[in-house]
C-alpha cells in the first residue's frame, strides 16, 4: 500500500520534476554551449561586450564633462581590407599634460578648471618634466600663433605641442565594456596628466561612437596600429603603451606585430591586470564558473574562440617585441585572477633574449581592495610609472 502510494506520489510530482530538471540542463549546459561554438557573432559579443555602456548618457565629443578640460575629441578612418572603402572611423581623446595645460590656461580658457584641480590634487610630479624648459622658451612664439584656442585652430595648437622637445606621450588602451570615458579610466588619464605626459585614449570599433563594426581581434589590434601611427607621424618624442585587463592583449599583439613589420615601436609597455590568453582567461572568468568543469567546455567554449582568432596570446606575443614591459596587478582581483599576470610574467622572463628590456612585475596586497579597475587609487602607482617612463624615455631597444 505504502510502496504503491509512493510510486503513485512520484508519477505525480518526481517524474515531472525530473524532466523538468533534466530540460533545464540541456538547454542550459548543451543548447547554449553549442549556440556559442556555432555562432561566432555571439563568441565576439561575450569577448568585448560592446553593448555594456556606462556612464549613460555621456557625450564623448564633451569629454570636459567629466573633467577633462584641456582635451581634444577626434576621429580617425581605419582603412581595413575586410570592410568597405570608407573605411572605420574611431574616436579618439588627446589629454594634454598639466604643465603644458598651466602655461597655456588662459588660451584654452581652463584657468577655473585648473585652479579647482590644483586645489583637490595632491599628487605632484618628482621630476621636471623634460619639456618644460622648451615650453618655456616656445611660449611667445606659440602664444603669437595661437592667441585663443578655438575649433578652428585647435587640432594644429595640440598637435604642434606634441613636437615639443622632450614630451612624453601615452597611448591607453582600455579593456571590454563601456568606453574611453569610463569611471576608472578617467582617473588614469589623470593620473598621467598630473605626471607631465600626454594621453591618447580610444574606443575600438563597436564601441561607443566609434562605428558599430562587429570587432575582431585583428580588427581591434588594428585600431591600435592606425592610432599610435598617428602619433608616431606627428612626433620623434617617445610613446609608452598602458594596456588595462584585454587592452593587455591588444597591446601585446601591436608590439609583436610592429616588431614583425620593423616598424618604429612604443619605448616601453605597461600591462595592468593581464592575463597569458583568452583560453585561459576564459576558463577563469566568472561568467564561466557554471560551465567549467563541464568535460565538454574546451570542445564547446575555448576552441571555437581559438578557430575564430581570438586569441590575445600575450603569453606569445611577450616573446616577440624587445621593449620593457612593466606588470602591475592586484591579488584581489576576480576578472582577470593575479596568478595569469604573475603567470605571465615569468613566461616573459623565459622567452625573452637577454638583450631585451627587463621586464617588472608589482602586486599589490588584497587588503587595499583595487580589485581588477583601480589600481589607479593606489598611492605609489604614479611613483612606479614614473620611474619606469623617465628609466627608459631615452632607450630604445
Amino acid at each position: 500500500m505504502l510502496f504503491a502510494r509512493r510510486r503513485h506520489f512520484f508519477k505525480r510530482v518526481g517524474l515531472p520534476c525530473l524532466v523538468i530538471a533534466l530540460l533545464v540542463f540541456f538547454l542550459f549546459f548543451v543548447l547554449l554551449p553549442l549556440a556559442f561554438r556555432t555562432s561566432v557573432t555571439l563568441q565576439r559579443g561575450i569577448l568585448f561586450l560592446t553593448f555594456i555602456t556606462y556612464p549613460k548618457g555621456l557625450d564623448l565629443s564633451k569629454p570636459h564633462s567629466i573633467g577633462l578640460f584641456a582635451t581634444r575629441n577626434f576621429y580617425i578612418t581605419v582603412k581595413d581590407h575586410d570592410e568597405d572603402d570608407d573605411g572605420v572611423r574611431i574616436g579618439v581623446w588627446h589629454v594634454l599634460p598639466k604643465n603644458v595645460v598651466h602655461r597655456f590656461r588662459r588660451e584654452l580658457r581652463v584657468e577655473a578648471d585648473l585652479e579647482t584641480e590644483t586645489s583637490s590634487q595632491q599628487l605632484k610630479p618628482t621630476h621636471v618634466s623634460l619639456d618644460s624648459h622648451e615650453l618655456e622658451r616656445l611660449a611667445p612664439e606659440l602664444r603669437a600663433e595661437f592667441p585663443v584656442i578655438v575649433p578652428e585652430n585647435e587640432q594644429l595648437f595640440y598637435e604642434r605641442l606634441l613636437r615639443v622637445p622632450g614630451a612624453t606621450v601615452v597611448l591607453y588602451l582600455h579593456g571590454n565594456t563601456a568606453t574611453r570615458g569610463s569611471g576608472h579610466r578617467s582617473e588614469v588619464y589623470k593620473l598621467l596628466r598630473h605626471l607631465n605626459y600626454h594621453v591618447f585614449s580610444f574606443d575600438y570599433r563597436g564601441y561607443a561612437d566609434s562605428d558599430p563594426v562587429p570587432p575582431s581581434e585583428d580588427g581591434v589590434v588594428r585600431d591600435a596600429l592606425m592610432v599610435f601611427e598617428y602619433i608616431a607621424n606627428l612626433t620623434t618624442n617617445p610613446i609608452f603603451i598602458w594596456g588595462h585587463s584585454l587592452g593587455t592583449g591588444v597591446a601585446t599583439h601591436m608590439c609583436a606585430k610592429l616588431a614583425h613589420m620593423k616598424e618604429r615601436g612604443p619605448r616601453g609597455v605597461i600591462l595592468e591586470s593581464p592575463f597569458t590568453n583568452i583560453r585561459d582567461e576564459i576558463r577563469l572568468h566568472p561568467f564561466s564558473r557554471p560551465f567549467r568543469h563541464l568535460p565538454w567546455f574546451d570542445y564547446m567554449i575555448s576552441q571555437p574562440m581559438y578557430d575564430n582568432r581570438l586569441r590575445f596570446e600575450s603569453d606569445k606575443h611577450v616573446g616577440e617585441f624587445p621593449q620593457p614591459i612593466m606588470i602591475i596587478h592586484a591579488e584581489d582581483d576576480v576578472v582577470v585572477p593575479f596568478h595569469l599576470g604573475y603567470q605571465l610574467y615569468r613566461t616573459a622572463l623565459d622567452k625573452r633574449r637577454r638583450s631585451w628590456g627587463p621586464v617588472e612585475f608589482h602586486r599589490f596586497e588584497r587588503t587595499h581592495g583595487y580589485g581588477h579597475k583601480y589600481l589607479c587609487r593606489a598611492p605609489e602607482l604614479p611613483g612606479l610609472v614614473e620611474q619606469f617612463i623617465e628609466s627608459y624615455r631615452n632607450t630604445i631597444y
